[in-house]
């Protein structure tokens, strides 16, 4: 097979940085593979990534040694143009990939910039949004369409110069479990379709794993770890030493006794070898529901924009020291209802606060009771060292200077940010910018959190650090509200769930009820955990063995 991608005993190091970010990797990828490379944030991975497509050296300079060989030729004498014609890139935020004012005039982009002609332009426009199922969307603007269709968007923009190397970094970061789903059915399609060389960049490799790779790649410090078989890397303890959180059917399957390390086939739920396996009854989960103080109602909550009801006849209560998971697709309403929540938008209805109405507080005295976290950091994040953009809250509060610096300390050991307490926060990756934002509201202490999507962007380590501090603060009394897509974060961190389903409540019971629900999976694009998919191989109620999950889970913690 022909070298398309050649590292050879290559090192590089940041300009600001004393300690190389990448170190003597070794590694090969041949013509036509489809390879998954995975690590905990700021493994290294996304700066292997910005080597191949020019963003290094082109906009973040550094030192370099040993070579990097694209198709034959040494990347760092290639012009960031010549590299492009060679790989193509599908950035984690597809908002910040948009060119064009419609679909058509953004996938047309990188033909303009070819000088093709408008009758190349128009056919291959046309081509390719067949392909990607966008012809009906051609003339709507980008920034209006769902995650999935951003994602589309996205893929047919760089797809259209037919570059041999195509590169994901982080293509299921902000989409819900379906649409997430779905774009690696399409990519898999793509790479059967095309041949093209397929480079993804993950850390959540159950859901890439949904459909095959050649190999996986773990990087961790810098270097290169692993390299081989999915299967290969599923039977070591690589993943649980280095942050990555490993499959949940696998970790079903390590608590009723399968021996794993044993195992031939293990990168997918339905070819594992379960013949050993003898159930004879799996006990079931009771949760403990005793009464607990209303803390916030809403009631007969309607919100709409011009043209477009968004929220519909909402009725929720929120109990003091539970923790609640809201769920649904992407534009089914959920944020909307957190800003409502919030103050930052006004909705009609009532929304009560220990049974008094809250409705004409200020935004100032609504965020004293709720503290909210956005999904997107760059959204919050308003200075320019990490330290500062923690303390910023307590500041505005006139917080003394040495209180500040014992409370912002603290947050930030708990978050894992500790030791970047000097960095400005342009130097870290999308992941350690979120546990930022994240600390600037917990260093508040507000009654109840909300948070949107707590962990998009977070390695398993960082996950589980994360929300084990969010379940130590739950401890202490505070109410735990997380908007998220990460089943597996529902079943193992919330005790009740909310589904939310084009602007209404559909369902408001406890997750595994939830995850074993054919039509509410259906209705709200989630989609069955391997759990579910685990139980039919086994034979068992799916209710059952999710409950013996999460009973094991939890027991572990």
């Amino acid at each position: 097979m022909k070298k398309i991608i050649e590292f050879k005993d290559f090192t590089f190091k940041y300009q600001a940085q004393q300690e190389p970010t990448l170190k003597d990797i070794q590694l090969t990828i041949y013509q036509g593979e489809k390879v998954l490379i995975i690590g905990p944030s700021g493994s290294g991975k996304s700066t292997i990534g910005q080597c191949l497509n020019g963003i290094i050296p082109n906009i973040y300079k550094g030192e370099h040694s040993g070579s990097l060989l694209l198709d034959g030729q040494e990347a760092f004498n290639l012009s960031i143009y010549d590299k492009s014609l060679l790989v193509s890139t599908v950035l984690q935020d597809t908002d910040g990939q948009f060119i064009g004012l419609s679909v058509a005039e953004d996938l047309a982009f990188a033909l303009e910039n070819d000088m093709e002609s408008q009758v190349v332009m128009k056919q291959k426009v046309g081509d390719w949004a067949e392909r990607l199922s966008l012809t009906d969307l051609l003339a709507h603007r980008p920034q209006d369409l769902s995650g999935g269709q951003k994602q589309r968007v996205s893929l047919g923009g760089v797809l259209i110069d037919e570059s041999p190397i195509l590169l994901f970094d982080e293509p299921l970061a902000n989409l819900d479990p379906k649409s997430g789903q779905d774009t690696i059915d399409l990519i898999a399609r793509l790479h059967k379709q095309e041949g093209t060389t397929t480079i993804i960049i993950e850390h959540r490799l159950e859901d890439v794993l949904y459909r095959q790779v050649d190999r996986v790649v773990l990087i961790n410090d810098g270097r290169i770890l692993f390299n081989g078989g999915p299967d290969d890397l599923l039977r070591t303890s690589l993943l649980q030493e280095n942050g990555i959180r490993e499959p949940l059917y696998l970790s079903t399957l390590r608590a009723l006794g399968y021996p794993i390390a044993q195992a031939e086939r293990l990168s997918s739920v339905w070819e594992i070898d379960i013949e050993a396996l003898n159930i004879a009854s799996l006990p079931t989960l009771h949760f403990e529901n005793g009464e607990k103080e209303a803390l916030l109602e809403v009631k007969h909550l309607h919100f709409s924009y011009p043209n477009k009801q968004v929220l519909t006849d909402i009725q929720l209560t929120i109990h003091k020291g539970e923790r609640l998971a809201i769920v649904g697709k992407n534009g089914a309403g959920k944020s909307t209802l957190a800003k409502v929540l919030c103050g930052f938008i006004q909705g009609e209805g009532e929304i009560l606060w220990k049974g008094q109405s809250i409705k004409e507080d200020s935004v100032k005295e609504r965020a004293e009771r709720i503290g909210y976290v956005l999904q997107n950091p760059n959204q919050m994040i308003s200075q320019t060292m990490i330290f500062d953009e923690v303390a910023l809250g307590l500041r505005m509060r006139g917080v003394t200077e040495e209180e500040i610096e014992h409370r912002v300390h603290h947050i930030l050991k708990v978050c894992g940010l500790y030791s970047f307490r000097n960095w400005p926060i342009s130097a870290l990756s999308y992941g350690q910018k979120k546990r930022v934002t994240i600390a600037s509201i917990l260093v508040l202490n507000p009654e109840i959190i909300l948070l949107d999507e707590p962990t998009a962007g977070q390695d398993q380590r960082h996950y589980r650090e994360m929300m084990e501090f969010l379940d130590q603060l739950n401890a202490q009394g505070h109410t735990i509200v997380m908007i998220t897509h990460d089943m597996q974060l529902m079943l193992d961190y919330s005790d009740r769930a909310v589904v939310v389903v084009d602007g209404q409540i559909i369902e408001d019971t406890s997750p595994a009820e939830i995850l074993s629900d054919d039509t509410v999976i259906e209705r709200a694009n989630l989609k069955e955990t391997s759990i579910f998919h685990l139980a039919e191989r086994l034979g068992v109620n799916p209710l059952e063995l999710t409950t013996f999950y999460m009973q094991e889970e939890r027991r572990g913690r």
